[in-house]
C-alpha cells in the first residue's frame, strides 16, 4: 500500500486492474485504491509480470503493506518480497471479473444497473461511464450522472468527515513540527499580462492561457535554482529533490482540498502547465489520481485568487519545506519611475521551513519568481 501523502495511514485497496500472470511496464495502472480524500490509480513502477495478488479487493490496509507480488523481467529469479502476515485472498480477482473505472463502479451503484451484466468498451474490455449510462434504463436517469458528479449525501459526508480530520491532522503536526517563518512581496504583472494577451491572440478559446499558468512556471523555474525550498525533510535531514514536482492546492467540490503534483514542473513550458492543470484539477474533483501524483510533491502552491483573496499565508505540507501562495490579480495604485499609476498586481507569499533555510535565501525565491512572473518570456527560452 503506496504512501501517498504525509496524513495517509491506511488505504482501502478498491480495485484490481491485474491478475496473476498479466505482463506490466512501468506506469501501468495496476489497482485502485480508497484513501480520505479521493481515490487513487495504482502505478506499477517495475516491468514484470504479476505473481500473486495478496489483499483482496474491499480490503482495508496499513501503508506499506504488500499487495502484490511481481517477477521481474530483468532477473526472474529476482522477486519481490511479500510479508508472511497478510494472508492471500480467498477470492481473487479473475479473468472474468469485469474491469470497471470507479467513477462507472459509483454510477452504476446509483443507477441500479448489474455491473455484471454489461460488456465493457473501454480498453481490454474495461467497463466505462458511458456503458453504464446507455444500460441505465432511461434517458433522464443516464443524464443524470456525470463524471464530476459528487458521491451519494451519505458516502459524501462519511469522506467529508473524515478529509477535514485528516487535514487537520496534518496541518496540526505541520505547525507543531515545522518552525515556519513567512515572507511576501507584490508583483507588478503588466508585462506578464501583456505578453500572455499576445500569446492568446491567434488561439482558439479552449486553448488559451490563464495567468494561473504564468504563476506556476514563474514557481517551478525559482525552486529549480533555490535547491534549499524544493526538497523533504526525513529523518531529521533536509534532502533536496532533483526536479520540481510542483505540489497544487484544489479545492473539491464537496470542500476539503488535495494536493497532488504536476511532476518535472521545471521542464514543461507555459502551454505544457496549462494542461496539466486543467487536467489534474478535473481529476482531482472526479476523485481519480494517480499515485505519482501523490507521492512525491516537492513544494505547493495555493492559489486563492479567484476566490478573492488578496494575500495568503500558507502552512507546509510536512515533509516538504516551503509552501508559495498566491492571491488575487487586481488593478491596485503602484509607483513606477516616480509616478502613481494603476498596476495589475499580486501578493506573492512564500512559507519557508527555518530547519532548512532562512529569510535570506526566501527573499531570494521571492526575487527569482518575481522576476519570471514579470517577464515570462525568460521562462521560455
Amino acid at each position: 500500500m503506496p504512501s501517498l501523502g504525509a496524513d495517509m495511514e491506511s488505504g482501502t485497496l478498491l480495485e484490481w486492474r491485474v491478475k496473476p500472470g498479466d505482463v506490466v511496464k512501468r506506469g501501468d495502472i495496476v489497482a485502485v485504491v480508497d484513501t480520505s480524500k479521493a481515490e487513487i490509480e495504482v502505478e506499477i513502477f517495475q516491468d514484470g509480470t504479476v505473481e500473486q495478488l495478496l489483499v483482496a479487493e474491499g480490503t482495508r490496509v496499513p501503508v506499506g503493506t504488500v499487495l502484490a507480488t511481481l517477477q521481474t523481467t530483468s532477473d526472474e529469479s529476482e522477486r519481490a518480497q511479500a510479508p508472511s502476515a497478510p494472508p492471500p485472498p480467498t477470492e481473487g480477482p479473475s479473468a472474468e471479473r469485469p474491469r470497471v473505472s470507479p467513477v462507472a463502479r459509483r454510477a452504476a451503484e446509483r443507477l441500479g444497473v448489474d455491473i455484471t451484466s454489461l460488456h465493457g468498451s473501454g480498453p481490454n474490455g474495461a467497463i466505462t461511464l458511458a456503458d453504464v449510462q446507455g444500460t441505465a434504463g432511461s434517458t433522464q436517469a443516464a443524464r443524470a450522472v456525470k463524471p464530476d458528479e459528487a458521491p451519494a449525501p451519505s458516502v459524501a459526508a462519511d469522506r467529508q468527515a473524515a478529509m477535514r480530520q485528516a487535514i487537520g491532522a496534518l496541518m496540526a503536526r505541520s505547525k507543531k513540527e515545522i518552525p515556519h517563518y513567512y515572507l511576501q512581496s507584490t508583483i507588478d504583472l503588466s508585462g506578464a499580462l501583456e505578453w500572455l494577451g499576445k500569446a492568446n491572440e491567434t488561439r482558439p478559446m479552449s486553448e488559451r492561457l490563464l495567468p494561473a499558468a504564468l504563476l506556476l512556471s514563474a514557481t517551478a523555474k525559482a525552486a529549480k535554482e533555490a535547491p534549499a525550498m524544493n526538497g523533504f525533510w526525513r529523518s531529521d535531514a533536509f534532502q533536496p529533490a532533483e526536479h520540481v514536482h510542483l505540489g497544487v492546492a484544489v479545492s473539491l467540490r464537496g470542500g476539503g482540498l488535495v494536493a497532488p503534483a504536476i511532476r518535472d514542473a521545471d521542464r514543461k513550458s507555459v502551454d505544457e502547465l496549462m494542461a496539466s492543470l486543467n487536467d489534474l484539477v478535473r481529476r482531482a474533483r472526479v476523485g481519480v489520481l494517480r499515485s505519482s501524483e501523490m507521492f512525491d510533491p516537492t513544494i505547493t502552491v495555493t492559489n486563492l485568487g479567484d476566490l478573492g483573496a488578496e494575500v495568503v499565508h500558507g502552512v507546509i505540507y510536512p515533509p516538504q519545506v516551503a509552501l508559495v501562495g498566491f492571491g488575487a490579480v487586481g488593478e491596485r495604485p503602484w509607483a513606477h519611475s516616480g509616478m502613481l499609476g494603476v498596476r495589475p498586481l499580486v501578493t506573492v507569499t512564500l512559507a519557508g521551513d527555518h530547519r532548512v533555510s532562512d529569510g535570506a535565501e526566501g527573499s531570494r525565491v521571492l526575487a527569482l519568481g518575481g522576476r519570471y512572473r514579470q517577464r515570462p518570456e525568460e521562462r521560455e527560452k
